[in-house]
């Protein structure tokens, strides 16, 4: 009898003891999930699987299971944002949720206000009208690495930059707005996802946030 209650005190006392456990601990600790900022060359996909003979992000000895946070175009350059928390992913590409994105677009010809008032104003693609951005002209044209492919610049058609930041992301919205308004895109670049940018990385390399 007394072996039996010897055991019964035992079983209470590691019932209290798991109980004070799992007080004091009542879960795990948060995963922080992987946030990586890679700036996109020219000419890549933003994805892991090559096609149509475009290399892809499978080159670039990133972790694995990180997926990109919003598309870039393989003839787009810049900041692609990637990580494994879907949440995030979801946070940073839909537009739902806020977040603007920067683009620098080398231009055909100077915009003058009109162009530029009609970027901001919104401009009529085949898709529906785009929602009011902000659109300004660099005053000088910004220090980016030379692309792997030269632009198809016209001797006689000078250039200008153009900085635009959507709210949005139709398909090759940018080049689309600035063709409506008589400038076409030569050259493209992402600067600025939500609160991430470009800001010490060169051309093929990444860092984790």
């Amino acid at each position: 009898h007394c072996k039996g209650s010897t055991g019964a005190t035992q079983g209470a006392r590691a019932l209290s003891m798991n109980a004070v456990d799992i007080v004091k601990y009542p879960h795990m600790p948060a995963r922080h999930p992987i946030v990586i900022l890679f700036y996109k060359p020219y000419g890549v996909l933003s994805q892991f699987t090559p096609l149509d003979g475009h290399p892809s992000l499978a080159d670039f000895g990133l972790p694995p299971k990180v997926y990109a946070a919003g598309r870039l175009d393989h003839d787009s350059e810049g900041l692609l944002v990637l990580t494994d928390d879907g949440e995030t992913q979801s946070r940073l590409s839909h537009p739902k949720h806020g977040h603007t994105k920067t683009y620098w677009a080398q231009v055909e010809r100077v915009p003058g206000p009109q162009a530029l008032q009609a970027l901001r104003a919104g401009v009529k693609l085949r898709d529906g009208w785009t929602k009011p951005c902000k659109a300004r002209l660099l005053p000088s044209e910004p220090a980016l690495p030379p692309r792997a492919s030269p632009i198809r610049a016209r001797k006689s058609v000078p250039t200008a930059w153009v900085e635009i930041t959507l709210g949005e992301g139709k398909n090759r919205q940018v080049r689309r707005m600035t063709a409506a308004v008589g400038h076409p895109t030569l050259r493209l670049v992402r600067v600025r996802v939500g609160p991430y940018n470009l800001a010490g990385l060169e051309s093929g390399r990444w860092r984790r946030v």
